[in-house]
């Protein structure tokens, strides 16, 4: 088993006032060469959004983006014709795919909006562009897993272009639930969205971020009532 941690400390920051970034991975003028990416996981920015601001057109190509709301709501529209509001409790993959343009705002004129932007290079390049979002509700995770992204096409989980995989969990304290590998030579990327855990010999609190490599499970205990994110991802090409 190899490990990796990444405490919230850590991460780039950038403050441009109406943005209020924290970049696990090296992004924009973050660049930490020992930082790059985690397997195919290549980009994990925590961002908060003042009222009205937001992401201006922008493109993107091959590369499979996931928003998570966790407070508030975000406004998208693409060149796919797709034009949505994400809400808290939504999850958002748009396949970038041969090329496409989009945009991201704060939904609200008086709330701050705070999400995950997250970026997984796909695994077959230069597909049609396509958006898809989901709401889930937070009772079907509490202290077991909730399959929120997946390269099956069926099922509740979204579809991604890789061999990748999403859950949430809200734990409670004390409890300890254990994760599977879903498909071998896979790493886990556990993010810790509220409160501590346990697990694979370290301890983690709120924004830190722990990769796991060469393992076929995971045990997880709670040691505060805790929300987390945990990605399955490729390590290889």
């Amino acid at each position: 088993m190899k490990t990796t941690v990444h405490k919230a400390e850590s991460r780039g920051h950038a403050d441009h006032g109406w943005l209020n970034s924290h970049h696990t991975f090296s992004f924009a003028n973050y660049h930490n060469p020992e930082r790059v990416r985690f397997g195919l996981l290549r980009v994990l920015n925590d961002d908060i959004v003042q009222p009205g601001e937001g992401f201006g057109t922008h493109p993107h190509d091959n590369m499979e983006i996931i928003s998570i709301p966790l407070k508030g709501a975000l406004a998208h529209k693409d060149s796919t014709g797709s034009e949505h509001v994400i809400n808290t409790g939504d999850v958002q993959i748009m396949s970038a795919g041969s090329g496409l343009y989009h945009s991201e705002y704060n939904a609200s004129k008086k709330d701050e909006v705070n999400f995950l932007q997250i970026w997984i290079f796909p695994k077959e390049r230069d597909i049609e562009p396509r958006y898809d979002q989901k709401t889930y509700d937070a009772a079907e995770r509490k202290n077991k897993f909730q399959l929120v992204v997946s390269p099956e096409k069926s099922g509740d989980a979204l579809w991604i272009n890789q061999d990748a995989y999403f859950s949430l969990v809200n734990l409670d304290k004390g409890k300890n639930v254990k994760y599977d590998i879903k498909q071998k030579g896979n790493g886990v990327y556990i993010f810790v969205l509220e409160g501590s855990i346990s697990a694979a010999g370290d301890n983690l609190s709120k924004r830190d971020g722990l990769g796991i490599e060469d393992v076929s499970e995971v045990e997880i205990t709670a040691i505060e009532d805790s929300e987390l994110l945990l990605m399955e991802i490729p390590m290889k090409m």
